[in-house]
């Protein structure tokens, strides 16, 4: 809520690095649509990969550790009935919540749907998931001595649900003003939840699949395909410090967003330039015929349009690409469904 209070002021200005970063994160965003149009089977096998990396990394940063991957696997693709141990019966509830983003339709974010992802999230524990936090607490964290010391103190319990509503109304009305960056917005949402600390456990997971939620609303798809979970548990030093550095007198709406609004902004901007290299590698392999036969098997629809190819291999001439189709027709490995510019490929089974 705290930064939304006066957006002009706190995030006006913004520094020339997130400048560069969020011009690299747009300008990904304009490539998505050519990619989901190009190489639908590779951003297919992105999606697997990164709903799985994702949740296990952030899972990771909140101590729930499924090591048996074999057994991870199985959780996560919805063998629930045997749960072993409380890190088990947590991985599975962070795969029922996503599950429920990714069927969830309508304006987001929505207190509601807060309440409902914690529900999910503690859905096979025996404590109860769903409820704000009913009791007074601190943020603590360890110190370089091993100690364990206080980092912030939440909003109070008897206001949490009025800044949770708060939050949820201005964040909405500023996405609607359009008048600042809406990477920015999430980040800021993302950074006043944790702020207000809703519940007694959680609350990161819960920050970080909204905030995935949120991009992928705003047409920043990039985590959908590259997640950015794994460098934040693999540099959870640097995480906390940009969250604890921007909430540091937040309660006094005096804070500095910029230390988290940078460290996000830079982990997508790598994610961008992550998948901008292994979509380039889907292109460019091999030959030029060797390219587009792979591009036909492996990464086109499958029923595709001749423009469809020359749009993903944009280097390579129409010769070129009609050769290649006839060699895969004559192995049988494609069909022409029509003839003339109308007319389409299909793989065959």
């Amino acid at each position: 809520m705290r930064s939304f209070e006066d957006l002009d002021q706190l995030v006006g200005a913004v520094p020339f690095g997130v400048v560069a970063d969020l011009r690299t994160v747009d300008a990904g965003r304009g490539s998505q649509a050519l990619h989901r149009l190009t190489l639908p089977e590779l951003l297919e096998a992105l999606t697997d990969h990164a709903r799985t990396a994702s949740l296990e990394a952030s899972s990771a940063m909140d101590g729930v550790v499924v090591r048996d991957r074999t057994r991870a696997a199985q959780i996560l693709a919805g063998h629930t009935a045997d749960l072993r141990d409380r890190d088990e019966q947590e991985l599975a509830g962070y795969g029922a919540a996503l599950d429920r983003l990714d069927e969830e339709r309508g304006p987001r974010p929505d207190v509601d749907v807060v309440l409902d992802l914690h529900r999910l999230l503690f859905r096979f524990t025996p404590t109860p998931g769903g409820r704000l936090r009913q009791v007074e607490s601190v943020v603590a964290g360890p110190a370089p001595d091993g100690a364990r010391v206080k980092r912030f103190t939440p909003v109070p319990v008897a206001a949490t649900p009025a800044h949770l509503d708060e939050l949820v109304a201005r964040y909405r009305r500023a996405l609607g003003a359009g008048r600042h960056h809406p990477v920015l917005l999430v980040g800021l949402f993302a950074l006043d939840l944790l702020a207000i600390h809703p519940f007694a456990a959680g609350n990161g997971r819960v920050a970080r699949m909204l905030t995935n939620a949120l991009l992928q609303d705003a047409g920043y798809d990039v985590t959908r395909y590259v997640p950015v979970e794994p460098a934040m548990a693999g540099s959870p030093e640097r995480y906390s410090a940009a969250l604890l550095d921007s909430t540091h007198d937040w309660h006094l709406s005096r804070h500095d967003p910029w230390p988290w609004l940078r460290y996000l902004v830079r982990a997508l901007a790598d994610a961008t330039t992550q998948l901008g290299a292994l979509t380039s590698s889907a292109r460019r392999a091999g030959s030029k015929q060797g390219r587009v036969r792979d591009h036909v098997l492996r990464h086109a629809r499958p029923r595709f349009r001749i423009s469809e190819v020359r749009a993903g291999l944009p280097d390579v001439s129409d010769q070129t690409i009609r050769l290649v189709l006839a060699q895969l027709r004559t192995e049988g490995l494609i069909e022409a469904d029509g003839v003339g510019r109308s007319a389409t490929w299909s793989r065959r089974a």
